[in-house]
């Protein structure tokens, strides 16, 4: 935090968690210390990479002013993830009940005699927050403490088991894993199996029926045959008596 006479500005350094293709914001509070107003005005030696708001100001007195600064989506991060960068913040003294459309450059001239109080700030690139990683089964409250690496690098005992037991948890998922895939593909093979039965059992059935028709067709035109031969045999026995 700065400790200048007319603003307590917090942060000094502009830290900025770096990914590329996105825009990153992060904040500055500006506290005015007297019982005067105050105006600020932001510079940056990259207008085009950030966007400060608002850039000009009032901090009425004994009041605090929130500043946002964003740095556009980077294409490529810089060598080593160092920048730069500078911010330069100045602050003058003006007369009471002053706006932000007061405020003009010529307030922040120095050689026309003006007192302005300036604060340099540094851009810092820090690494994205990570996200948390998932508690393991067992970890809950009132368990056990965990083991922990000793000086020599060694793993601990306590350590060393919950690792053995995570790797039985996985092995033992992985054996289930592969007992439910080989049952079933045994299912799907027996379906296949029953289906391909069922198809020629069917085919049978209906070769059946086709012989049994024919069967009785051919019973039925000996009936016919014999039933006429009679006919004819008693008709001759008719004429001879």
């Amino acid at each position: 935090m700065s400790t200048g006479e007319l603003l307590s500005i917090d942060p000094l350094e502009l830290k900025f968690p770096f990914e590329l293709k996105k825009q990153i914001s992060c904040s500055l509070q500006l506290s005015n210390k007297t019982d005067s107003y105050v105006a600020f005005k932001v510079k940056t030696t990259n207008p085009k990479k950030y966007c400060v708001r608002p850039n000009t100001g009032i901090v009425l007195p004994r009041s605090t002013c929130d500043v946002i600064v964003t740095m556009q989506a980077q294409k490529e991060a810089p060598p080593d993830m160092q920048c730069k960068d500078k911010f330069l913040l100045q602050s003058v003294k003006t007369f009471e009940g002053a706006s932000a459309k007061d405020i003009n450059a010529e307030m922040f001239n120095k050689e026309a005699g003006h007192v302005v109080e300036e604060c340099k700030l540094r851009v810092v690139y820090v690494s994205p927050p990570q996200p948390p990683s998932p508690v393991p089964e067992g970890s809950e409250e009132g368990s056990s403490p965990r083991g922990s690496i000793s000086e020599n690098g060694n793993v601990s005992g306590a350590d060393f088991t919950q690792a053995s037991r995570g790797f039985t948890e996985r092995s033992d998922g992985q054996d289930k894993s592969a007992e439910a895939r080989a049952l079933i593909s045994r299912l799907t093979e027996e379906k296949n199996n029953a289906i391909q039965q069922n198809n020629k059992l069917r085919q049978e059935l209906d070769l059946l029926k086709r012989e049994g028709n024919k069967n009785r067709s051919g019973v039925s035109f000996v009936i016919v045959i014999f039933i006429g031969l009679l006919g004819i045999i008693m008709g001759y026995l008719m004429k001879k008596t």
